[in-house]
């Protein structure tokens, strides 16, 4: 099967040697992306083999660690303030459940990427709790996401979610960012507030999304009509797939329609991201 163009919006430029990546510097190649996360999975597994645990999150920033910090189905292990961010704290009455650890802004950066806004504050916490398929309500907007792996995108689509009240985001066990660290930190607290449904198929899992009811919409360049065109209910469903690659035929097979969005502007395709928040937008209004 051949790679479809950015899959939302139009045939966008073809993707050139260099990343587009949210988060990446500008000019840097595809191959010091990868050369970084790789650097960023290592340094997690460095950090759960210290801990002897294998699901440690791990949560930075401001906004990332005082919503965990205010979520009570987060079970907090350790966090690591400075100063500066425990009088913060203090002054806007935000109590943690465990007691922090007060450290110089160096014991922080050593557990991090070398360009990770901290804000001070570094957290480790169980991951939270994922809801079955099964358990996802039948109303309003869910997002599936099919084998999108950039966090930072990720991250941007659940605070898009949270800002349009999206009933929860379904993805798979498997070529999913875990949800720690830049995801966290790109969805600037919003982990705490949508629900997160893993699936090990997501074929299966659209399957029953649709036999409870929802109306399952794929967004790719090569949909039949404009999303805004379409009539759509609720229940509802947005499947994303990945920059560059689009939707995988297995999963556009299962859905009811295969929308586009079409863009007025001389750019034609979209960040998935982006296209979210769009699509999200669109769906609130029908």
């Amino acid at each position: 099967m051949s790679k479809r163009p950015a899959p939302f919006a139009g045939k966008g430029a073809p993707a050139g040697p260099r990343s587009s990546k949210p988060g990446a510097k500008p000019g840097a190649t595809r191959e010091q992306v990868e050369r970084r996360e790789r650097f960023t999975r290592a340094r997690r597994e460095d950090l759960r083999a210290a801990s002897g645990e294998d699901d440690l999150v791990i949560l930075y920033g401001w906004h990332t660690v005082t919503a965990a910090l205010r979520n009570p189905n987060r079970r907090l292990r350790r966090l690591l303030v400075t100063d500066n961010a425990a009088r913060r704290l203090e002054e806007e009455g935000i109590a943690a459940a465990i007691a922090p650890e007060i450290v110089r802004p160096s014991a922080i950066d050593d557990r991090l990427l070398p360009d990770a806004v901290h804000q001070g504050l570094y957290l480790e916490t169980d991951p939270l709790p994922s809801p079955a398929i099964e358990d996802v309500p039948a109303r309003g907007t869910v997002l599936v996401l099919d084998q999108i792996t950039d966090p930072h995108n990720v991250g941007a689509i659940f605070r898009s979610a949270a800002a349009l009240a999206a009933t929860a985001i379904v993805t798979t066990q498997r070529h999913s960012p875990d949800a720690t660290a830049a995801l966290a930190k790109a969805a600037s607290g919003a982990l705490e507030l949508v629900p997160l449904a893993t699936v090990q198929n997501l074929g299966r899992g659209l399957a029953a999304l649709k036999e409870r009811g929802f109306m399952v919409v794929g967004l790719d360049s090569d949909g039949e009509a404009d999303l805004s065109d379409m009539t759509l209910r609720k229940p509802l469903a947005l499947v994303l797939g990945a920059e560059g690659k689009g939707l995988r035929q297995s999963t556009r097979e299962l859905c009811d329609k295969v929308a586009r969005i079409d863009m007025p502007g001389e750019i034609k395709s979209l960040n998935v991201s982006n296209a979210a928040v769009l699509s999200l937008y669109i769906a609130s209004r029908a």
